[in-house]
């Protein structure tokens, strides 16, 4: 016989990447979703100030202390953490809505959120956790950056210890030595998940077919 095969109806799918500032995990989310259409960026809220080159919508969704507290106590965010003295955290509604269309978000954050993610959805968390070659390869693309001062800078640096103290509670770990290796890694990561058993509830009634046509 002959003809198309049909799709195989797949559950959404959480990608977590975090990592130290500096160590890369920004760089390869970007080209993530560049390369990639079936996967979107859940868009954090933030009281930070915007940096240059970002813009409002796109970056983040950028909040003052008020409403940011105002959604945290309605209850209208899948996760929310302090870091450097902003807060950031993550719309619940949006996210909820592209899984329930069997599509991926990417999610940009830090331990923090990880865990509070874990604990919310765990069933289709992923969660990779991106680590510098060395710290003065960090250090070096802090400072490459051009964004932060000096005194920013040693604060992200003396941060950076406790962060990558939490590795080993996510399910991958990338080292990132050359940004297109480690790009390849987390993109090798994203398929194999996709394809996993247990995330493909179509599955079954796709086997059932073939047995029929035989």
């Amino acid at each position: 016989m002959s003809g198309r095969a049909p799709e195989i109806s797949r559950r959404g799918l959480m990608v977590v990447l975090s990592s130290p500032s500096g160590a890369g995990k920004t760089t390869i989310s970007r080209r993530l979703l560049q390369r990639d259409s079936g996967l979107t960026l859940s868009i954090s809220l933030t009281t930070r100030r915007m940096r240059p080159g970002e813009t409002a919508g796109v970056d983040y969704i950028f909040v003052d202390a008020a409403e940011f507290a105002r959604r945290v106590a309605l209850g209208e965010l899948l996760e929310h953490a302090s870091v450097f003295g902003n807060d950031y955290g993550t719309p619940r509604a949006p996210v909820e809505q592209t899984l329930s269309r069997g599509s991926d978000v990417l999610f940009d954050i830090d331990w923090q959120g990880t865990q509070q993610i874990a604990q919310a959805l765990p069933e289709d968390l992923v969660s990779i956790f991106v680590l510098p070659p060395t710290v003065a390869d960090l250090e070096r693309r802090l400072r490459a950056r051009a964004q932060d001062s000096d005194e920013e800078v040693a604060r992200r640096m003396a941060k950076a210890s406790d962060e990558m103290s939490h590795w080993a509670e996510y399910d991958y770990v990338v080292v990132n030595r050359d940004l297109d290796r480690a790009f390849g890694d987390v993109r090798a990561i994203l398929a194999a998940e996709r394809l996993k058993r247990e995330r493909l509830p179509g599955l079954s009634a796709f086997v059932r077919g073939l047995r029929a046509e035989l």
